[in-house]
Order: C-alpha cells, then sequence, then structure tokens
C-alpha cells in the first residue's frame, strides 16, 4: 500500500471510492472531503490517494499543523476512507501505520482524530489501533488521540 497525490490523471477512480451503506453516516465522500479541504484552507489540509499497486483503494485527509482553530499546530486525521470492495483486508491498518510515521517523522507526539458516535461506528477500529479517547468533543464527535512513544 502506498500514497499518491491526486492527480488529474487519476481523479476521477479516486472520487468513485465509496464506503458501505451503513458506513455513509460516519465517513464524507472524497468530493465532499476535497470540497470541505478547498473551502477551509485555515485547517491546512493534506490528502492523498491510498493504493494498492496500481489500484485506488481509499483516500486519506488530515489537518497538517493547523495555524489556528481547535487542533492549532497538532496534527488530526479528518478523513480515512476504503473503499468498500477492500475493506477487511487490513488496508486501512496499514494506512494508518503509514500516516502515524509520517506525522511522527514531522517531530508530533502524537495523532488526533475524531468520530460520530452511533451503530457501527469506527471506535472499534481506532481503539485496535491505539487510539485513547482524550475527553473532548469536536462538533459532536469524540476526539481521539494516538500518543507516539518517546523516541
Amino acid at each position: 500500500m502506498h500514497l499518491r497525490e491526486i492527480t488529474n490523471d487519476n481523479r476521477d477512480a479516486v472520487l468513485a471510492l465509496r464506503v458501505r451503506r451503513d458506513q455513509k453516516q460516519f465517513v464524507a465522500s472524497v468530493s465532499k472531503s476535497l470540497k470541505q479541504a478547498a473551502k477551509t484552507p485555515e485547517a491546512n489540509p493534506w490528502y492523498r490517494a491510498l493504493y494498492r499497486d496500481d489500484e485506488p483503494v481509499g483516500f486519506v485527509m488530515l489537518s497538517w499543523k493547523p495555524p489556528a482553530g481547535p487542533f492549532k499546530g497538532r496534527h488530526f486525521l479528518w478523513r480515512l476512507l476504503i473503499d468498500k470492495r477492500y475493506q477487511r483486508r487490513g488496508i486501512g491498518r496499514e494506512a494508518l501505520t503509514q500516516i502515524a510515521a509520517l506525522v511522527r517523522a514531522d517531530g508530533a507526539t502524537e495523532l488526533l482524530t475524531s468520530y460520530e458516535p452511533g451503530d457501527g461506528e469506527p471506535w472499534p477500529f481506532y481503539q485496535k489501533f491505539g487510539f485513547e479517547p482524550t475527553g473532548e468533543i469536536d462538533d459532536g464527535e469524540i476526539v481521539l488521540r494516538l500518543t507516539f512513544p518517546a523516541r
């Protein structure tokens, strides 16, 4: 699995990625994500397509150390989408491992994310990876933290 920039050559294939119907309440589409990124440059959005070989299988977007806001100067996993055809193959875990390594290499001591609670929520996935609740709520979402061990 590897990360690729989204270009004119792969944009349509990445925009075609979809989660399962029962996950739509928890994960926005790639199209909506890219629109949010364009509308909120102050969040310092950073996004990539997830590829397995030459096949796009997912999408990831972070708020990369924004200069202001509730997550000022921190790395926040804003979106993680694995296409419904490729779920349950370890791709989400692999993607999160790569993202955590990139964030840690940038000098971070933690990676934040959040989720909307509800039936079928992604909390079990994040918990298995090592995320813990921070006690914060952001716009109705529970904020989680993955702490990196000291080097």
